[in-house]
């Protein structure tokens, strides 16, 4: 296994032999910031890469493979950039690790060699809004930002060729495995709920660690923002020390709370840098979720000195993120809620926090089950939704842990198959909301696919005369 000692050595060595596994948009960016950097860069991907990325990486005359790995010319690499999705357990990367080679992130790399002050933001469940609403208000001030992680572009490509002052990274359990000396600037943590505990053997604590790897080199200088009702967290910082400066919110305010709502409805940010105040009914996301998702993007943005004008401002006209909560259209007086981003059991628990409380949801559940429990979301079915449709290869579990509980449970084979039964069970007044709580890839190739061919699927319908 990597430790800190042998990460260190390959620092700033120029010149050594830089293997990227994972020909995608993080792989690619890699690849390029290695060979700015004079490095003898290779990038193999056991999958077939996308033309535009190989048409990239051939211009750039940066050798690569695809569809399969060639051992020698991994295995003789001085470190190894690994795609987040390649698990720990892969067995190229365990002979990596068991001949001594530094494996580390695409993050990891380009933190190395960029200045720039880095916001990140990790959890269970809003990490993209949040992420999207810091980067939102940071360019509305007027700074010199990039947006990079999970959303954007890689960062490694932006500090390869248009560094910025500021970056927005979020980031993911995966992606934090492998970052070392990485240094945030303003680090949070939203919450911690179970989610990809098939990645980490089915341990809880597995996951909470490498949240809170996002902790780590953490000085007193930094910032890190977080939940502070949230139950892992806190137990969590009960278990271990750092350095940084403490800036939890809440719906309600404790005694070190740095954000909060008032009892005159105002949600209120404290900090030694800014004190602000703005209506709640002025956030332009809406719903509990979405609170605590502005109430981190507020105090990120006061620890960075936006004006008061430009946050109230940028806080009232975000547009929200596609695949959250997105409305997709109405026909015959039912609407319909695109929340395809929903992959987790407690991502669909707030998705369903935000729906009228008279049983007028139609909920499309099901994919690719990555343990859930959904005993998590069983008191808002009960009060909320009236029906259920089952969207997936595999549908027994939903099925047979919801039956008795709402009013139908359907089995669905197909997205066509689930929009079709919705509006055979829907009348004016209702919400069909896909909000799935599974990873998509049983029948689709990413949520973001799932929610487009949804989208589709109601425009169709809308279109109908």
């Amino acid at each position: 296994m990597e430790t800190k000692e042998n990460i260190d050595n390959n620092i700033e060595t120029a010149g050594h032999r830089l293997v990227i596994l994972g020909g995608g948009e993080s792989g690619v960016g890699a690849a390029i910031l290695g060979k700015k950097l004079g490095m003898d860069v290779f990038l193999s991907d056991a999958g077939s890469i996308a033309p535009r990325y190989a048409d990239e990486l051939t211009r750039r005359g940066i050798p690569f493979e695809q569809e399969g790995h060639t051992e020698a010319l991994i295995l003789n690499a001085d470190e190894v950039v690994k795609s987040p999705g390649i698990p720990p357990t892969a067995p190229l990367v365990e002979k990596l690790s068991a001949q001594g080679t530094p494996v580390i992130s695409e993050i990891e790399l380009a933190g190395r060699h960029s200045d720039a002050k880095m916001v990140c933001i990790t959890g269970s469940n809003g990490k993209t809004t949040t992420t999207m609403l810091i980067y939102h208000i940071l360019r509305e001030a007027g700074l010199n930002v990039g947006l990079a992680g999970n959303v954007g572009k890689s960062l490694a490509w932006q500090v390869a060729e248009s560094d910025h002052d500021v970056y927005v990274v979020e980031l993911s359990s995966f992606q934090l495995e492998n970052m070392y000396r990485f240094h945030a600037n303003i680090a949070v943590i939203l919450n911690i709920t179970p989610d990809h505990l098939d990645r980490y053997n089915f341990e809880m604590q597995n996951y909470i660690n490498a949240k809170f790897r996002i902790l780590q080199n953490l000085t007193p200088t930094d910032a890190f923002i977080y939940w502070e009702d949230d139950p892992v967290i806190t137990a969590q910082l009960r278990r271990i020390e750092t350095e940084a400066r403490l800036y939890p919110f809440s719906e309600h305010r404790h005694e070190d709370s740095a954000a909060w709502v008032d009892a005159d409805g105002k949600v209120v940010f404290n900090t030694p840098e800014e004190d602000f105040e703005i209506l709640r009914t002025e956030l332009s996301l809406r719903g509990l979720h979405n609170l605590f998702n502005s109430m981190a993007a507020g105090l990120s943005a006061c620890l960075l000195d936006i004006r008061k004008d430009s946050l109230r401002r940028a806080l009232s006209n975000f547009e929200g993120v596609e695949h959250r909560l997105e409305f997709a259209g109405e026909k015959d007086g039912v609407r319909w809620i695109n929340d395809s981003k929903a992959t987790n059991v407690n991502s669909c628990w707030y998705a369903l926090e935000s729906m009228p409380d008279n049983k007028s949801t139609i909920l499309i559940l099901g994919g690719k089950d990555k343990g859930n429990d959904y005993s998590e979301i069983l008191p808002l079915v009960e009060k909320k939704v009236k029906a259920i449709v089952a969207m997936g290869l595999h549908n027994e579990k939903i099925v047979d842990f919801f039956n008795g509980h709402v009013d139908a449970v359907i089995s669905t084979g197909s997205l066509d198959e689930a929009v079709d039964t919705c509006r055979m069970l829907s009348e004016k007044g209702d919400t069909v909301l896909l909000s799935p709580c599974c990873a998509s890839f049983d029948l689709f190739k990413s949520y973001e696919d799932r929610g487009r061919q949804f989208k589709d699927a109601v425009r169709r319908l809308t279109d109908e005369k």
